[in-house]
């Protein structure tokens, strides 16, 4: 354990992991009640645009992913199409093209500059290998994110709920959706450093999905919902470290792959046990 501990890029995973966990959490249960898992799906899937054209420019990644990121959510939620069969044709439409688009980019990537790994590393992230300058801004960001939800907590809560009546009671309720979009555009561009952008939404939404099986309080739901994303993160990144002798390549199996099934097994057991309390009742 003194190995793992004495580690840099372990220490810098552990940190990014476990702000992008918190954060993920809680805007996740909102993501869950909202039932924009569909959207948190395709925010992940458009920051692969952001990512690659990092990378072709040689910026930051974290910054494509959030550039892209921020930017698609508030167009999504202004332009979106009212009628919901509507909203997932255009969805699908402009998601398939961007995807086309980050195709090409990552074909750049691998064959005009001396990147390796680039379609590895954006699809399914690399937490070992997130500089530590990038920390304190994934830090920001999530503080951020954070601090947007304590003080959108009410309207937010009322208008996810009942949107009618958060209309009636003067909630400007399309101010508050773009605002939780773009919130929720930043919180994928996140958890895309951690678990890469075709893997993020399962760490937005599986976490929050298990704890509302456990709890019906958004509050406590929340603190569940950060819980698991922080075990689950943590646990990926020791099992990450310690299957550098694993077959077949004894190269290390990826944190992604550890965390997502963690956060699989979590909500099945949740599912297990809200059945469980069910019959009993």
């Amino acid at each position: 354990m003194t190995g793992f501990f004495g580690s840099d890029p372990v220490r810098v995973a552990l940190v990014a992991g476990a702000v992008t966990a918190v954060a993920s959490g809680v805007v996740g249960v909102f993501t869950v009640v909202r039932a924009q898992s569909f959207a948190g799906h395709a925010l992940g899937d458009l920051g692969t645009l952001g990512g690659s054209g990092a990378f072709l420019l040689n910026v930051n990644p974290l910054w494509g992913f959030v550039g892209v990121g921020a930017a698609v959510a508030a167009a999504m939620e202004l332009f979106g199409v009212q009628r919901r069969r509507g909203r997932d044709v255009a969805t699908g439409i402009v998601l398939g093209a961007v995807l086309g688009v980050a195709a090409l980019l990552l074909y750049l990537d691998t064959t005009t500059t001396s990147s390796s790994g680039v379609a590895v590393t954006v699809l399914f992230g690399s937490l070992f290998t997130v500089a530590p300058s990038t920390v304190p801004a994934m830090v920001a960001l999530a503080a951020a994110g954070l601090l947007a939800v304590v003080a959108l907590y009410r309207p937010l809560l009322l208008s996810s709920v009942q949107p009618e009546l958060a209309s009636v009671r003067g909630v400007p309720v399309r101010t508050v959706a773009v605002a939780f979009l773009v919130l929720m555009g930043v919180t994928v561009s996140l958890t895309s450093m951690v678990v890469g952008t075709i893997l993020s939404p399962a760490l937005l939404v599986g976490p929050a999905a298990c704890a509302l099986r456990l709890s019906r309080r958004p509050g406590v739901a929340m603190v569940v919902a950060a819980a698991v994303g922080l075990v689950a993160t943590w646990a990926g990144i020791a099992l990450a470290y310690a299957s550098a002798t694993w077959p077949p390549s004894h190269a290390g199996w990826p944190v992604s792959f550890f965390v997502v099934t963690l956060v699989v097994l979590a909500y099945l057991a949740a599912e297990v046990g809200a059945a469980v309390s069910a019959r009993r009742r």
